[in-house]
């Protein structure tokens, strides 16, 4: 008998044995199986090694080979994914932070928002805010170019590095740009290239959720570093790379996510110089650049950075629409070697025909249009809600209004933090009274110093519907008690 004859047969003797025991028993060793059948080590091996592969039964090194749970039939019961918790041990991550990250600027805290919610949570801007004309007649200008379709260069199309370059300003040039497939991407590639798995990475606090979920996802620890009025403490700052030796800082030095703080003029060279005494990179996360309500914006710490401290990051998704994933990073010297070669690894080249877009859209008289009428409708809209707020809200402490950005940051009032009321009781009451709000604990990477909220303006459809948003979670807030 051929040795695949006697795997065979043994194969069909163990599994009638197997359809008489319970989930749990242990089968016979390999030694009792040689005996009581006749067969060499190798038809005992081979045919446990089926056996396993059918999922009839799960062998444990050292221990014995065991029958597997019942699996329904195909068609039948619910999938059974459970043995997946076992194949992913060793990567665990926070259940939390992937959610709460993606809900904070996508939707609501439990997912899609229900029918008739008004918003002031995500961060996008409603359509009727995104250039939705100027988009398309981009995108059809750029299909009809004859190589719309052919490979682009790993490091991005030369006239869209240049256009970035521009923006940027200083001594930046298109050789320093390299573009990504939109802001977040762009942050998940600087976390795994600078650090190494298990290293502190700075950060503000609070801070963007994504970045703490990209941070976490690469292995880094988030250390908070506290910010007040005038952005991120440049003493605490110093405080916090001595104490960790961190190699990392990630900050919004313009409009920051979620307090619309603009870094001081008068800290901007001393967190780009502490950063520098500490041997570290500073990741400067530009999102909001073009999101200004009419002020002038400061240069990007990039501009004014010869030494390659400054890794900057900027992206049209927020200005234009969320699914024109386009960014860029500007890097200087070896790590922008090392990014260029991560993208060669990732994903190669981020989609021709959508750089093409970009470039028609950044080139045309359109995109300086949209961004005045932009700044006009956000200043209005923060304005719209700041006003609801303070006459539905009066006892609620306003924060400065921010210059720029589409969120307004509030601290909870003592009336009910004292009865320990949370933002995230408060963001639940508001979503079941139809308004949509972000809790404020989710943008802290370690414990809350207190309780916030973060109300967002551009993803109403319209001033008015931004003053029903205020009476409504008024409406919500008195039914806490405060």
């Amino acid at each position: 008998m051929s040795d695949s004859s006697s795997t065979g047969a043994l194969v069909t003797i163990l599994r009638a044995e197997i359809a008489a025991l319970t989930p749990g028993d242990r089968l016979p060793s390999s030694r009792d199986l040689i005996t009581r059948h006749g067969v060499g080590p190798v038809t005992v091996s081979r045919a446990i090694a089926l056996l396993a592969a059918e999922g009839a039964v799960v062998t444990r090194p050292g221990s014995g080979t065991y029958v597997a749970a019942r699996r329904a039939r195909h068609g039948e019961g619910a999938p059974d994914t459970s043995w997946q918790a076992v194949a992913l041990a060793g990567r665990e991550r926070d259940p939390g932070a992937d959610h709460d990250a993606a809900s904070a600027e996508t939707d609501g805290p439990s997912g899609p928002l229900p029918a008739g919610t008004i918003a002031l949570s995500g961060g996008y801007l409603h359509e009727n805010l995104q250039p939705t004309r100027a988009l398309g007649a981009a995108l059809a200008r750029a299909a009809r170019r004859p190589d719309a379709w052919h490979r682009a260069p790993a490091a991005g199309l030369a006239p869209l590095r240049a256009i970035f370059a521009r923006q940027v300003g200083g001594g930046v040039g298109p050789e320093d740009v390299l573009v990504t497939g939109g802001g977040q991407a762009a942050l998940s590639m600087l976390f795994r290239a600078v650090a190494a798995p298990g290293s502190p990475v700075l950060v503000e606090s609070p801070t963007y959720p994504g970045a703490l979920a990209a941070a976490r996802a690469a292995g880094l620890r988030p250390v908070p570093v506290p910010i007040d009025d005038d952005g991120i403490r440049p003493d605490l700052l110093a405080d916090a790379f001595a104490m960790t030796g961190a190699r990392l800082l990630y900050c919004q030095p313009t409009f920051h996510n979620p307090t619309g703080t603009v870094l001081a003029p008068e800290r901007r060279r001393q967190v780009v110089d502490v950063t520098r005494a500490a041997g570290a990179f500073l990741i400067e996360d530009d999102f909001a650049r073009h999101l200004g309500h009419g002020r002038p914006v400061p240069r990007p710490l990039v501009a004014d950075d010869r030494d390659g401290t400054v890794v900057h990051l900027t992206s049209l998704t927020k200005p234009a629409s969320p699914s024109l994933r386009i960014g860029a990073l500007v890097a200087r010297g070896p790590v922008m070697r090392r990014l260029q070669a991560m993208r060669r690894v990732d994903d190669f080249f981020i989609a021709r025909p959508l750089q093409e877009a970009a470039v028609e859209l950044l080139s045309t008289p359109a995109w300086d249009r949209h961004l005045r009428t932009l700044a006009t409708a956000l200043r209005d809209r923060r304005t719209a809600l700041e006003d609801a707020l303070a006459r539905e809200l009066a006892d609620w402490p306003l924060a400065d209004s921010p210059a720029g950005g589409l969120h307004l940051w509030l601290r909870l009032p003592p009336a009910l933090t004292d009865r320990a009321v949370t933002d995230a009781a408060v963001a639940d009451v508001a979503g079941a009274h139809g308004v949509s709000v972000n809790a404020g604990h989710r943008y802290f990477p370690a414990e809350p110093p207190s309780a916030h909220l973060r109300l967002g303006f551009a993803a109403a459809a319209d001033p008015a519907e931004l003053t029903e948003a205020a009476r409504r979670l008024a409406g919500a807030v008195r039914s806490l008690g405060g």
